[in-house]
């Protein structure tokens, strides 16, 4: 099932295997298959995968939302290799071929769209899985995931029973996900980061690893680098007997990397040599998923992280000093917003009431008035009210109240997040896991929040901007002294010659 298996070689442009050698590019694998095809090449432990390209996804919505009989005899083709390589058949008991069907798109849009786990399971082959393993309340545990998942996103409610065939529920899941590419949260997501209509998303079928499998297995999130700071230490959380849902979702408190090495020092270390590995061969600090099954550890992808604004600067300058960046290339990874968010960062006062402590996961801080509601903090927004929003956990779905928003609060999740990571890149305040009855407590309130440092303050206190940064003032040392208005960095620039 790992990456010293080799499936046959294909050239349709429709349907591809994801062996290392796979004859295209990002726009067309889309970046979660490229990564694959990516890990693959390097010799990484990942699943055995195979991809649908952007192409189908136009013509799935050319053709009124129906997958060509062309591409699905494709589909059924690369499956039988799956087969023929893991040595289990998909539909077939007492231990059978399972496999997630994933969205990705050329540009990340972490959980913007629909992905499906564990699918290829009905009721009885839930109960001969677990008659064969032992483990009944494994089996029961990943048919339920299994319902709940394709209901909720294929069926469109969480009730409903997946079809009996598991080549019915393959093909709709698929449509599910080429579908996913015009729902509101990917709109509002590409409008927000002006990416136009875009290719579509590629579809990625991969044979399943059970982080829920037993005590020696799990999930999580990694970067390279602290995507909050930029500081050159592995970062990311861990969840126990759970699949990547349950971590990326914000419905879970994790636990930190840390708390991993300590249960599995050795998987750590090759955790973080992997970490290495990827982040030199990207050039850039990367974010990786992961899933550990009964103690074998498994990457599933990786992809450019999403950073702050002032981890993006720290970054971009330490890769210089490695060797691995120019400065002009430090520089150009250094986008317009970001450094708009750098001039306009500001901190707290001294002495302000501290009212709920979290974890930072987006740093800066902003004042607003709280709703837990979105619909009701779009609205506030619409009328010109600064909006903090404070909710129980986030979802793909609350994406575009946060773009209405100046800060965003959860009573859980972690810093890995779907939720943490949008704030991050677009400079949204952030704090996780604050507690149960935060939202209640603060509905309605005006407060500040205090992303760096994970505490939301009663009322408006905020302080003078941001203290200096050596990393800021030594990549602005790489730009010339005068740049045009219109240079991307002009106003970091600015702010700089007034300082001095």
């Amino acid at each position: 099932m790992t990456s010293g298996t080799t499936l046959p070689a294909r050239t349709s442009l429709s349907v591809l295997t994801l062996d290392g050698t796979a004859p295209a590019d990002r726009e067309l694998l889309g970046g979660k298959a490229y990564s694959i095809n990516k890990m693959r090449a390097l010799d990484l432990p990942v699943p055995l995968a195979f991809a649908l390209t952007t192409a189908v996804c136009t013509r799935f919505h050319d053709e009124g939302g129906t997958l060509p009989d062309d591409v699905w005899s494709a589909v059924l083709d690369h499956l039988r290799e799956l087969e023929w390589a893991t040595g289990k058949r998909f539909g077939v008991g007492p231990f059978p071929l399972l496999v997630s069907v994933r969205s990705g798109a050329a540009q990340s849009m972490p959980g913007m769209m629909d992905t499906v786990l564990n699918l290829g399971l009905t009721e009885e082959l839930a109960r001969e899985l677990g008659e064969v393993t032992g483990d009944v309340d494994w089996a029961q545990d990943t048919w339920q995931r299994f319902c709940t998942g394709y209901g909720d996103i294929v069926l469109g409610d969480s009730a409903l029973m997946p079809p009996a065939d598991p080549y019915d529920q393959l093909r709709e899941a698929i449509g599910a996900v080429f579908r996913s590419w015009t729902n509101d949260r990917v709109r509002a997501y590409r409008e927000r980061h002006g990416l136009g209509e875009g290719g579509g998303t590629a579809v990625t079928v991969q044979a399943m690893v059970f982080g829920n499998r037993d005590a020696h297995s799990g999930t999580g999130v990694v970067f390279s680098r602290d995507p909050g700071t930029g500081e050159a230490t592995l970062f990311g959380e861990w969840l126990a007997r759970a699949q990547g849902e349950d971590v990326v979702s914000g419905e879970r408190t994790p636990e930190n990397i840390a708390q991993f090495g300590a249960h599995d020092p050795e998987l750590h270390r090759e955790l973080t040599r992997i970490a290495e590995v990827l982040e030199r061969e990207h050039r850039d600090l990367v974010d990786i998923e992961f899933t550990v099954e009964s103690g074998t550890l498994y990457m599933l992808q990786c992809r450019s992280g999403k950073r702050s604004a002032r981890a993006a600067v720290r970054v971009a300058v330490e890769l210089v000093r490695e060797g691995l960046l120019t400065p002009e290339e430090a520089c150009a990874r250094i986008t317009a917003e970001q450094a708009r968010l750098l001039a306009d960062e500001v901190g707290v006062a001294g002495g302000a009431e501290e009212l709920a402590r979290g974890v930072g996961a987006g740093p800066g801080a902003a004042s607003g008035v709280v709703f837990t509601d979105t619909d009701e903090a779009s609205a506030a927004a619409a009328q010109g009210t600064p909006v903090v929003l404070v909710r129980p956990s986030t979802s793909p779905a609350d994406v575009p109240a946060m773009f209405d928003s100046v800060a965003v609060v959860t009573e859980v999740g972690g810093t890995t997040s779907h939720a943490a990571l949008v704030c991050r890149e677009i400079g949204l305040p952030c704090i996780v896991g604050c507690g149960a009855g935060v939202t209640t407590a603060l509905a309605g309130t005006t407060v500040t929040v205090d992303g760096t440092n994970g505490v939301v303050y009663a009322g408006d206190a905020r302080g003078d901007e941001s203290a200096t940064d050596p990393h800021l003032d030594e990549l602005l040392s790489f730009l010339p002294e005068t740049l045009p208005d219109d240079h991307p960095l002009s106003v970091l620039h600015q702010r700089q010659a007034l300082r001095d």
